[in-house]
């Protein structure tokens, strides 16, 4: 038998390795034969992926699977060209720990960033939607169920390009049953494709995204009970397993991944309202949040997690993801259960405004004019993320009374900020290429000024607001900061990160959410002097 006789015609070099083992063994060349085919075979089944949105959750998940799966092809599309551009460069769209280091590894070889978004969905085997969800702004539901616009365009899309069987994966937060919704879309445009969707959402905290996804606690993925919807579990499953352990990979019917995923973050969220709640008690009775805090967290059924006070919680899921549980709940009647989650966003948003009241009245209840510096604009240290962040809630309020800021964060651009302080509350949570390209009325802005560091934004300032629990901010020489300040000069610390007795012995009023507020009172009574 001549073996070149079966093989491509590429393949001559391979044939001829064929012919040359088959002079010596029978046996030797039918193993070495088997052992070349197979190795073709594979090559030719290499899998592909596609990540539809490159955004928070999109853009890092698909970089670290394909670090951790060099002999998978992963592409992540989006229409925005600005984002793509901007993966494509040397200065990402977003800012996590050790994203930058795993995307320079990984493009150009098994990792591409495209708007060519057709055909990168049309060659996947896999592909992961991670769109935005929004709240919608009109309509049924408006303010509290989720707008699948997005989800539904995308699932469109899918049906009229794929020639081929896909497996479908939901990363973004969905209400239950949208796969339902998701799956009749595509049967009814199916052209005789057989689609598979999962749920597989994600659990990443921004500042911690990399890491979250190198090491995760677990990883979720819902599919259909039957045969199928099984296969397709164990296909997206074998792609984890190539850096998750099997024990911390769970299965379960789409509805309850789907529903996990809500319940996760509406059980997070509750816990920093829950403190939050207790430190307006602690400043009405004496008592210090911080230790209070310390005493839960050594209960082995609470934990340390979550536990800190601050001036509220913030970010692109907890609000919304709740609001959305909140209108899931009052569609099936469960009236006391919605209200029950209400209360966590009234209690969050009841901790902002409760930390603007105590800037103004502190403040010889005036801030009219006043120099304020705000430290931190990000929702959080270590992400330049600004969505839902309180920063913008506390500038407003601020504004409202005519104060002048002075906003430094050493992540968040000026512009950023600006556009943030100018939308409402609906505009934020859509895909960035569909916000304003720059502010578009004034609302006050006039009054912001954005600095280059914490001294620039403290120099003559009446006081300053810490709304971010950057590490930079522990080690500003304060010292240096109360001699450049108007007097008297105040501090409010919205993150409880300032050691606040070094600050009393500088000369400073300070303001620590939590701390009894008559002790904070006497200090402002004995260190106040005239202007």
């Amino acid at each position: 038998m001549d073996c070149r006789a079966a093989l491509p015609a590429h393949d001559t070099d391979t044939a001829f390795l064929l012919s040359w083992v088959l002079v010596f063994s029978d046996n030797k060349f039918l193993l070495f034969e088997h052992f070349i085919f197979t190795t073709i075979s594979n090559q030719r089944k290499m899998v592909k992926l596609c990540g539809i949105g490159a955004g928070y959750v999109g853009g890092p998940t698909m970089a670290v699977i394909a670090l951790k799966c060099p002999s998978i092809e992963v592409a992540v599309v989006d229409i925005s060209q600005s984002r793509i551009s901007a993966w494509n460069s040397d200065k990402l769209p977003i800012y996590e720990p050790g994203l930058e280091n795993v995307v320079k590894q990984c493009r150009g070889k098994n990792l591409i960033f495209s708007t060519d978004v057709e055909r990168h969905v049309q060659e996947a085997d896999i592909i992961f939607v991670s769109v935005n969800t929004p709240t919608k702004a009109r309509g049924l539901g408006a303010g509290k169920a989720a707008d699948l616009t997005y989800w539904e365009s995308a699932a469109r899309m899918i049906a009229d390009v794929c020639t081929s069987d896909k497996i479908v994966v939901e990363k973004s937060t969905v209400p239950v049953r949208t796969a339902e919704a998701i799956e009749q879309i595509l049967a009814h445009k199916s052209k005789g494709i057989k689609y598979q969707i999962l749920s597989n959402p994600e659990f990443l905290s921004e500042g911690t995204a990399v890491q979250d996804l190198l090491e995760p606690d677990r990883v979720l993925i819902g599919g259909n009970e039957g045969p199928e919807g099984q296969e397709a579990i164990k296909k997206l499953k074998d792609i984890y397993a190539h850096w998750v352990s099997e024990d911390k990979i769970i299965t379960t019917n789409i509805w309850s991944a789907e529903l996990s995923k809500l319940a996760d973050n509406a059980f997070l969220a509750q816990r920093i309202s829950s403190i939050n709640a207790m430190s307006a008690l602690c400043e009405a009775t004496g008592a210090q949040v911080s230790q209070v805090s310390l005493a839960l967290s050594k209960n082995p059924k609470i934990g340390p997690r979550f536990l800190n006070a601050s001036v509220g919680f913030g970010g692109s899921c907890f609000q919304k993801d709740i609001l959305n549980l909140v209108y899931i709940c009052e569609c099936n009647g469960l009236v006391e259960v919605a209200n029950y989650w209400k209360q966590v966003i009234k209690v969050n948003d009841y901790q902002k405004s409760r930390f603007v009241q105590r800037v103004v009245s502190s403040m010889f209840n005036t801030v009219s004019g006043k120099k304020i510096a705000v430290l931190g604009f990000a929702f959080k240290k270590d992400t330049s993320d600004t969505r839902k962040t309180p920063a913008i809630d506390v500038c407003k309020g601020l504004l409202g009374d005519d104060a002048c800021l002075s906003i430094y964060d050493p992540r968040v651009s000026a512009d950023q900020i600006k556009k943030d302080l100018s939308m409402n509350n609906v505009q934020w949570d859509h895909p960035i290429h569909l916000q304003p390209l720059s502010s578009s009325s004034s609302n006050g802005l006039e009054h912001v000024d954005i600095a280059e560091d914490a001294y620039e934004a403290t120099k003559d300032a009446h006081g300053i607001c810490i709304l971010t629990e950057w590490d930079e901010f522990k080690g500003i020489d304060f010292q240096r900061v109360f001699d450049d300040m108007q007097k008297p000069a105040f501090v409010f610390d919205g993150r409880n990160i300032l050691d606040v007795g070094k600050l009393r012995e500088i000369g400073f009023i300070v303001y620590s959410i939590g701390s009894p507020v008559e002790q904070w009172l006497n200090n402002s009574v004995n260190s106040a002097v005239p202007f």
